[in-house]
């Protein structure tokens, strides 16, 4: 089964749906409050309109046009790889397993596609990512020494199915 641009899938009391232009205020919100590298407007329209990309937002279920997004998924699949370019949830709802919900979303629906490969970069310091990440099969393959802002290292990921 092949998820379509128009996705509603249910997961648990969870929603996941294709992120859309209209989203990108709260999917902002969520990238400054959450992440080392938040991406700009621009980058996430960008990666909505590229035609090898996917991006997704997840809300709690039955709140669909009341709840704006806690968390989001943006990755880019290319024959039989992807790669995993960025994965944030709202820090007052980080540790209640959302991450692993669109974790486990993203696979599936790269399944789906025929993908093998899964790449993704991450923080070294980000221990609750590279937890997460390991839990889903991912490897440390390489160091991308001052990755991140100049600074920051970041480890260079791989799932092989």
């Amino acid at each position: 089964m092949f998820f379509p641009h128009t996705l509603r899938m249910k997961l648990k009391e969870f929603i996941i749906k294709k992120m859309d232009i209209k989203d990108l205020d709260e999917v902002l919100s969520i990238a400054n409050s959450s992440s080392l590298n938040p991406w700009s407007r621009n980058m996430f329209i960008e990666e909505i309109l590229n035609p090898l990309s996917h991006c997704f937002v997840i809300q709690f279920e039955g709140q669909l046009d009341h709840c704006p997004p806690v968390g989001f998924i943006c990755f880019r699949n290319i024959v039989e790889e992807s790669e995993l370019l960025n994965i944030c949830i709202y820090p007052k709802y980080q540790q209640l397993g959302i991450a692993k919900e669109l974790m486990k979303f993203y696979i599936e629906f790269c399944r789906q596609g025929k993908i093998k490969k899964f790449y993704l970069e991450v923080s070294a310091s980000n221990h609750p990512a590279i937890h997460l990440y390991r839990l889903f099969s991912y490897q440390t393959i390489g160091v991308r020494e001052k990755f991140y802002q100049g600074r920051f290292d970041a480890f260079l990921m791989r799932k092989e199915d």
